[in-house]
C-alpha cells in the first residue's frame, strides 16, 4: 500500500479513532478499525522463541538459541535462518510483530540479562541483529529491535536514569541501532523503561524525533515497553507511538484524543504517529485476512540443533594421552555424566523472553541417544537451585482421568468452580490475571509416590492450602520478604515456602498414588498470576550425593560435568549479584577432576562465569542456554559429529577485580547510573589497561588448527588467505580488527578441508590499519596494503 493510500486512510479517521489506535486493546494486541480496513495488529515477545498471546505450555512455540549463543556463531548466515525461524513461528500464531531482537550491549557481566543481548561489540551486535531483523522480516512479520537505549541494567529498571556522555553513547550505546536500521530498515523499535540524560526513553525527543526519526530517517513505529509510558503530552512529542499494554495506559480512554483537541499535542504530530501504525499493518498484511498455520514445525528441529552446537565454543581442549580430549571416541565403553544441568538444563534464561517449546532434549538423553552401545551413567552431585525440584508431569495423572497434569480449577469468590482445565506440572503463568470473575484457583492430581518422608515447596504470592491423601499439610500466606514495584516481580522471584510430609501405606491408593490438591489465592487481583509445587523424596545429602558422583567418575573412561546456571540467576528483572557457578558446582568439578583426569567440563550459561578450575580440566566447553534441541546438540559436538564452532561474542574474566563495569557498576545510586567507563567496555577495557582476561573476545578453538597465509586491505575489504592444517574438515571465523586503538573492524565465516587453502573477504570501513587473527588474543598477521 503506498504512501498516498495510507495518508488517506488517516484521514479518515477521527481524532478520538487515531488516539485509541495508539493504545493498546489489551495485553498483546491493538484496536482493530473496520472503517479502514485494519484487522487487529498482534504483537508476542521474543526474542529466542514466538510466545503468542498467552503463557501456556499447552500452545508451544519452538526455542531457538538465546541472542549470546547465536552472536556466538559470528555467522550472519545462521542469524537469517534464526530470523526466518522466528518469522514463520509468528505467521503460525497469528503474531503480526515479534518483540526481537534484544540489541543492547554486553556492558557488564553482572547484567541480569545478558543472555539476552547478542554481544559486548557494537559491529557484532549490528551485524548479526540486522541479520535477524532482515529474517523476520522477509516472511511479512515485523521485527522490533530493542529496548531503546542504554537498557544494559535491571536494578531499578522501571527507574534509573543513564548518564552517558555523547561520545560513548554514540560510539557504543546507539551504534548498534544505528546500523540495524541502516542495513536491515526494521518497521518496529522499542523504547526502553530507562532514562538517558535526564529524560526517560517514552519521552526523550532528542533520542527519538532528532536522532532515532530525523537524523537517521527511519520511518517505523516506536512501541513503548510495557508499562513503560508514564504520560500523555510529554510521551507524545517525545516521539513514542504506540503505548502498551491496553487497555489501560495513559493515552488510553480519551487522554491521549483531548489533549490534541485542547492543542497541548498538535494533530499533525498525532497524525505521524498513526501513519506510523498504519505503515506497520501494511507491512504485516494487516489489511487482508490471514489464518494461523499448524503446530511447531518438526522441520525445525534439526535446523535448530545445527544452529545450538554453531554457537558452542571450546575453551580449551588438551591433549590426555596421545591426543586431545575431545571429541570422545564413540566406540568408548563407559561414560559418567554428572550434575543437576544434565537433566535439569538451563534452555532459556528467566523473564519475558520465556516460551513453552514441544520439548527439551536434555545432555543425558542426547548423550545416551547418540551413544547406544556405551553404558552411561548418572549422577546429580550437587544442587543449586533455589526452588524445589518440578514435579514431571508423567508423576501426576488427572482425577478426572483425561490425561497427566495437574487439573486446574477456577473459583468465583464463594468457591464454585467457574470453569477447568488440564495443565502441566511446571510453574503455571497467567501474564493478564486469573480469567474473568475468578478470585482462586484449585490444583488437583494424583501423585505416583513412596513411603516415608518428603520435602514439598509451593511458591507463588498469595494464601495456600494443600491437602494430601485428604488431609491438610499446609496453610499459609506466603509473600516476599522485600517489596518490588516490578510489574513482573512476583513472577520472575516467586518466594516458596516449604514443607515436610510424612507419607504412609493409607496414604497411597491401590496404584501407589497420593491425592494432591493445592488451592491458591493470588495476592493482587490484577496483573500477572505464577504459581507452582516442586518436590524433593528426601532431605539432600551433600557427602552422600557427591560420593555417589565421584564413584562414577572414576569407574568410566570418559566423565561430563555438566554444571551451569539457570533462569532464578539469569533473568529479566534483577542482575547478578555474583559471577561464581551457584552451589557448590566449583567443589564439584575439582573432585571429579582428580577422580578421573579424562573429565570434560560443559558450561550450560548465559553468560561469563569465573572458572576458577579451568587451568586443571583437560575439555572446557561452553554451551550458553542451549534450546530445546541441547542435549542433541552437545552430543553431536561432543562425539565429533559437528564442530563447535562459536567464538566468544564477550571477554571472559579470569578474576573479579578485572571486570571493567564490576559490582556497583549496574546499580545506580540516587536514581542515577554513570557510565564512567566511558567507550571502555569489554575487550576494549582489557587492552587499554593490560589485563589478561581467562579467555578473550572471538576465543574458540574448534577441532581443527589453521594457518593465516596473507591478508590484504583492498579499499572496503580485507583478502584473508588461510589454510586448514589440521585433520579434519573445519569452521573459522577471520576476525579482523583496526588498530590503535584496537577495534573490531569486520569479520567473515571460512570452510575449508583438511589441508585445503581458502580466501574470504571480509568488509571494513577504509583506512587505518588492520591486523586479522582468531581473536583478540590471538592476532595473527597484518593487513598489507594492496599496491
Amino acid at each position: 500500500m503506498d504512501e498516498a493510500k495510507l495518508r488517506s486512510l488517516v484521514s479518515r479517521l477521527t481524532v478520538a479513532d487515531k488516539a485509541r489506535l495508539l493504545t493498546g486493546a489489551d495485553l498483546w494486541t491493538l484496536h482493530p478499525m473496520p472503517q479502514i480496513g485494519l484487522r487487529s495488529l498482534v504483537l508476542s515477545d521474543g526474542p529466542n522463541g514466538v510466545r503468542g498471546t498467552a503463557w501456556d505450555e499447552r500452545d508451544p512455540s519452538l526455542l531457538l538459541p538465546v541472542a549470546s549463543a547465536l552472536a556466538a556463531t559470528w555467522d550472519r548466515a545462521s542469524a537469517r535462518i534464526m530470523g526466518e525461524l522466528f518469522g514463520d513461528e509468528a505467521r503460525r500464531r497469528g503474531v503480526h510483530v515479534v518483540l526481537a531482537p534484544t540489541v543492547n550491549v554486553h556492558r557488564s557481566p553482572f547484567g541480569g540479562r545478558h543472555f539476552e543481548n547478542l554481544s559486548e561489540d557494537p559491529l557484532l551486535i549490528a551485524e548479526i541483529g540486522a541479520e535477524i531483523v532482515a529474517g523476520i522480516q522477509s516472511r511479512g512479520v515485523a521485527a522490533t529491535p530493542k529496548h531503546y537505549v542504554a537498557n544494559d541494567s535491571e536494578t531499578e529498571r522501571l527507574s534509573y536514569d543513564a548518564v552517558i556522555d555523547d561520545q560513548t553513547l554514540r560510539e557504543v550505546y546507539l551504534k548498534p541501532f544505528e546500523r540495524v536500521i541502516a542495513k536491515a530498515s526494521p518497521w518496529a523499535l522499542m523504547a526502553a523503561y530507562n532514562s538517558v540524560n535526564g529524560h526517560t526513553m517514552t519521552e526523550n525527543s532528542v533520542l527519538v524525533n532528532d536522532i532515532l526519526k530525523g537524523e537517521w530517517a527511519w520511518d517505523g513505529m516506536l512501541v513503548s515497553d510495557w508499562f513503560a509510558t508514564r504520560s500523555v503530552e510529554a510521551a507524545a512529542l517525545g516521539g513514542l507511538d504506540l503505548a502498551m499494554p491496553g487497555p489501560k495506559s495513559p493515552w488510553s480512554d480519551g487522554k491521549l484524543a483531548t489533549a490534541v483537541e485542547q492543542g497541548k499535542v498538535s494533530e499533525r504530530v498525532l497524525d505521524d504517529k498513526v501513519l506510523r501504525v498504519l505503515r506497520l499493518a501494511a507491512r504485516v498484511g494487516a489489511f487482508a485476512d490471514s489464518k494461523p498455520g499448524d503446530g511447531p514445525s518438526e522441520q525445525a528441529r534439526p535446523v535448530i540443533r545445527v544452529l545450538a552446537a554453531r554457537g558452542f565454543v571450546l575453551l580449551r581442549n588438551e591433549v590426555v594421552g596421545d591426543a586431545p580430549l575431545l571429541p570422545i571416541d564413540p566406540k568408548v565403553a563407559k561414560v559418567a555424566v554428572i550434575g543437576e544441568n544434565a537433566t535439569i538444563p538451563a534452555v532459556q534464561g528467566g523473564g519475558s523472553s520465556h516460551v513453552s517449546p514441544p520439548h527439551v532434549v536434555t545432555p543425558l538423553d542426547g548423550l545416551r541417544a547418540a551413544l547406544p552401545g556405551t553404558d552411561v551413567v548418572y549422577q546429580r552431585g550437587v544442587r543449586h537451585r533455589r526452588l524445589l525440584d518440578v514435579i514431571p508431569r508423567a508423576e501426576i495423572t488427572d482425577p478426572v482421568g483425561e490425561g497427566a497434569g495437574f487439573r486446574v480449577e477456577y473459583l468465583d469468590g464463594s468457591g464454585e468452580v467457574l470453569d477447568s482445565e488440564l495443565r502441566g506440572t511446571d510453574r503455571l503463568l497467567w501474564l493478564g490475571g486469573l480469567p474473568s470473575g475468578a478470585k482462586s484457583l484449585r490444583m488437583r492430581g494424583k501423585l505416583q509416590i513412596d513411603v516415608g518422608e518428603h520435602v514439598f515447596g509451593v511458591n507463588g504470592t498469595g494464601h495456600f492450602r494443600v491437602e494430601i491423601s485428604g488431609r491438610e499439610v499446609l496453610a499459609a500466606d506466603v509473600t516476599r520478604a522485600d517489596s518490588v514495584d516490578d510489574p513482573m516481580g512476583d513472577m520472575l522471584e516467586p518466594p516458596e515456602q516449604r514443607f515436610n510430609v510424612m507419607l504412609v501405606e493409607s496414604d497411597l491408593d491401590a496404584s501407589g498414588q497420593a491425592a494432591l490438591t493445592v488451592e491458591f489465592s493470588p495476592q493482587g487481583s490484577s496483573g500477572p498470576v505464577g504459581v507452582g509445587i516442586g518436590h524433593r523424596a528426601s532431605e539432600w545429602d551433600h557427602a552422600t550425593e557427591l560420593a555417589a558422583a565421584l564413584a562414577i567418575a572414576r569407574d568410566a573412561d570418559v566423565a561430563v560435568v555438566v554444571v551451569g546456571t539457570n533462569d532464578e540467576v539469569e533473568t529479566e528483572g534483577r542482575d547478578r549479584t555474583s559471577l561464581d557457578l551457584p552451589g557448590a558446582q566449583d567443589e564439584l568439578i575439582r573432585e571429579v577432576v582428580a577422580a578421573n583426569p579424562n573429565t570434560v567440563v560443559v558450561v550450560n550459561a548465559g553468560s561469563p562465569v569465573l572458572m576458577p578450575w579451568a587451568a586443571d580440566v583437560p575439555a572446557v566447553l561452553w554451551t550458553w542456554f542451549g534450546s530445546q534441541e541441547y542435549g542433541d546438540a552437545l552430543a553431536d559436538v561432543l562425539l565429533g559429529r559437528l564442530e563447535p564452532g562459536g567464538r566468544l561474542p564477550t571477554t571472559f574474566p579470569a578474576e573479579l577485580a578485572d571486570v571493567p563495569v564490576p559490582l556497583p557498576g549496574v546499580q545506580p545510586l540516587d536514581g542515577e547510573l554513570h557510565y564512567a567507563e566511558g567507550t571502555s567496555v569489554g575487550y576494549r577495557a582489557y587492552e587499554e589497561r593490560g589485563v589478561a582476561p581467562a579467555f578473550h573476545f572471538g576465543h574458540g578453538i574448534g577441532y581443527t588448527s589453521w594457518d593465516y597465509v596473507e591478508a590484504v586491505a583492498e579499499g572496503e575489504a580485507v583478502r584473508v588467505k588461510l589454510r586448514n592444517t589440521g585433520a579434519r574438515a573445519g569452521r573459522e571465523v577471520v576476525q579482523v580488527y583496526r588498530t590503535d586503538p584496537l577495534r573490531l573492524a569486520g569479520f567473515a565465516v571460512a570452510v575449508a578441508e583438511a589441508g585445503a587453502e581458502v580466501s574470504v573477504v571480509v568488509d571494513v570501513e577504509p583506512g587505518g590499519e588492520f591486523v586479522v587473527g582468531r581473536s583478540v588474543g590471538d592476532l595473527r598477521i597484518g593487513a598489507a596494503k594492496s599496491p
